[in-house]
């Protein structure tokens, strides 16, 4: 199926489950809430989430230099943020076009930065799990996705730290037909990813993840409060939001749609958030987070070469 096509998918499928949320939710509620929306803290919320995707920038430029791809960062960065316009893929494998425009614009081999793009989902998790730890006192129920995750991680780093179960785990998934697209760019790189999960590299990573999850917390909180909710403190709404990403994530489903909302919206409930109030707030926090992204990366994905490629893809 052509680019285009699973991205049209995916937006119709994001509509109509949206759609669904509000229907089950009481309408008149929502329509109340967002004329109490407090616009004093829309400057704040559309500045600090962006903010909190330089830390994620900070983590790529760290990871392509470790593993010898050596960029200006203007045009680095101008890469990195592209990768956002198709990370509504499943697994957000879509972000591999960043490959592709290193390989267009600076001849760098895809088996060098391919990798780079696993690794970051890993770190991704790890910062999540983070956070979600610092919370987990607020959110008892949580330690369940917590562990779980933890736990994924660890088999993930034994099985990428061993280069004969790396290459083992290879050859299984080379047999599942969707996978194979995936393994056949990374089959090539163990030296990269081996070089991407050192120690050093696994706390500096591992720290940046975290930096980016907390300043995006505290984005997602102010829009909890821009609704005139103030009982959920910074904690509560991190780890709830942490959560759900976790779970959404584990779904592959792309962005974790539908996932990621019910999980969110059932853990407002928990604490005390009535349903058509969780519905829209859930749906703002989507949008100014994944879909806010999405749009700047299609922005910033004509500057840095990939448009080209994109548009290629979908003829």
């Amino acid at each position: 199926m052509q680019t285009i096509q699973k991205i049209f998918l995916i937006i119709v499928g994001t509509v109509i489950i949206y759609a669904g949320f509000l229907f089950i939710s009481d309408v008149p509620k929502i329509i109340d809430s967002l004329k109490n929306f407090e616009l004093k803290y829309l400057p704040l919320i559309l500045t600090i989430i962006p903010a909190s995707w330089l830390f994620l920038f900070l983590r790529w430029h760290f990871l392509t230099k470790n593993a010898g791809i050596v960029l200006p960062i203007k045009k680095n960065m101008l890469i990195y943020f592209s990768g956002f316009a198709l990370a509504i893929t499943p697994g957000k494998m879509g972000e591999l076009i960043k490959s592709e425009i290193l390989k267009k614009e600076f001849s760098v081999p895809r088996t060098s930065s391919a990798p780079l793009i696993i690794v970051e989902r890993v770190y991704d998790l790890v910062g999540g799990v983070i956070v979600a730890i610092f919370g987990i006192w607020a959110l008892g129920y949580g330690v369940y996705a917590i562990i779980g995750a933890g736990i994924f991680l660890t088999i993930i780093f034994v099985v990428l730290r061993s280069q004969k179960l790396f290459y083992k785990t290879i050859n299984v998934l080379n047999k599942i037909k969707f996978a194979q697209k995936f393994t056949s760019s990374i089959s090539e790189s163990y030296e990269t990813i081996r070089v991407s999960i050192g120690i050093k590299i696994i706390i500096t990573a591992s720290l940046l993840s975290a930096f980016y999850w907390f300043i995006e917390g505290i984005g997602v909180y102010l829009i909890v409060l821009s609704l005139g909710i103030d009982h959920l403190n910074y904690f509560d709404i991190i780890a709830t939001y942490a959560s759900s990403l976790i779970i959404g994530a584990a779904s592959f489903l792309p962005g974790g749609l539908g996932i990621t909302e019910g999980s969110m919206v059932g853990l407002l409930n928990f604490q005390g958030i009535e349903t058509s109030i969780a519905v829209i707030l859930v749906i703002l926090i989507r949008l100014f987070t994944m879909w806010y992204s999405t749009l700047i990366g299609f922005i910033t994905m004509k500057f840095s070469g990939g448009y080209s490629l994109f548009t290629k893809s979908i003829k």
